[in-house]
């Protein structure tokens, strides 16, 4: 018997370009609104909002809710779907394409997994984002998160102003068409305050960039390209970290206790520093001095 042709439709060619597999499953459905830890004043952008399955409960959770999807074959169920909820706006443009609104907003999707990445530049981008909060591919939600007990570039570069973490996981069987691999509820919060000041943020990037950069093999020897080596020594042992620790295995909270140490200011800038000395107040051969001693009062 010849084999049965299956012919191929708009509709599968549309889900193929933008990798859309509709979230079908009720309880995967309320473990990402959940996830969203949304008020009633809220402002709410959902991206890939597909046939409204996700958009519902979210309108009953948020103050207003703007729902984009790019996708024409599915654009009139969504437009029914928000035509019955109130506060809810349908925009059928792409999202990244959309200006970021001028007041605080969250974004919560079950996103196009090959526009991960692009959907996760832009809400690092928005200066008004407080939260994102997406299903992506369970590997990719892993790797920002630090689940795999490994750091990527991007999550320690926007570490002090954006905390990430794993929210949740979606088996394959709650999307239709079933997808290849499990999904990954992905958190990522804008912090309220920085962990460092604004100020310093472009030279801890910049610290970052160096110490991924791959010079030497290790994160140790990419640092000692631009600072001394005892100072860069020095810095690993107070952030308990080996020399030879690769750089993927560092905890975005140690990068942080580098940075403060490494960009401190250097009492020596010109010179070797001089010995180290307990008693440095007192005289040159390292004598306490005395309580009557005018050097104990030059502070």
């Amino acid at each position: 018997m010849a084999p049965r042709r299956t012919r191929t439709t708009a509709r599968d060619r549309s889900r193929r370009v933008l990798s859309q597999n509709f979230l079908v499953d009720p309880a995967a459905v309320a473990r990402l609104v959940q996830a969203a830890r949304l008020t009633p004043d809220d402002l709410v952008l959902e991206v890939g909002a597909g046939r409204g399955r996700l958009t519902r409960p979210l309108a009953t959770r948020c103050g207003r809710l703007v729902a984009y999807e790019v996708d024409p074959t599915v654009a009139p169920d969504l437009a029914a779907v928000c035509a019955r909820l109130p506060r809810v706006t349908h925009r059928q443009v792409d999202f990244l394409a959309s200006v970021p609104p001028d007041e605080p907003f969250h974004v919560v999707g079950n996103i196009p997994w090959s526009l991960t990445a692009a959907v996760v530049r832009w809400c690092l981008a928005a200066p008004g984002l407080r939260a994102a909060t997406l299903l992506t591919q369970l590997e990719y939600a892993r790797k920002r998160s630090g689940d795999h007990g490994r750091w990527s570039r991007l999550t320690v570069l926007t570490w002090p102003e954006h905390h990430w973490r794993l929210a949740g996981r979606v088996p394959r069987g709650a999307f239709r068409p079933v997808p290849g691999v499990d999904g990954g509820i992905l958190r990522v919060e804008r912090r309220t305050e920085p962990l460092l000041p604004p100020a310093a943020l472009p030279a801890y990037r910049r610290m970052v960039e160096l110490g991924f950069g791959g010079a030497g093999g290790s994160l140790a020897a990419s640092l000692r390209t631009a600072h001394r080596r005892a100072r860069v020594d020095g810095a690993l042992r107070a952030a308990r970290l080996d020399p030879a620790t690769p750089v993927g295995l560092v905890w975005p909270e140690q990068w942080l206790v580098l940075f403060r140490l490494l960009h401190a200011v250097d009492p020596h800038p010109s010179g070797p520093p001089s010995a180290p000395n307990a008693y440095r107040a007192g005289s040159r051969s390292g004598r306490r001095a005395g309580p009557d001693d005018p050097r104990r009062h030059r502070r």
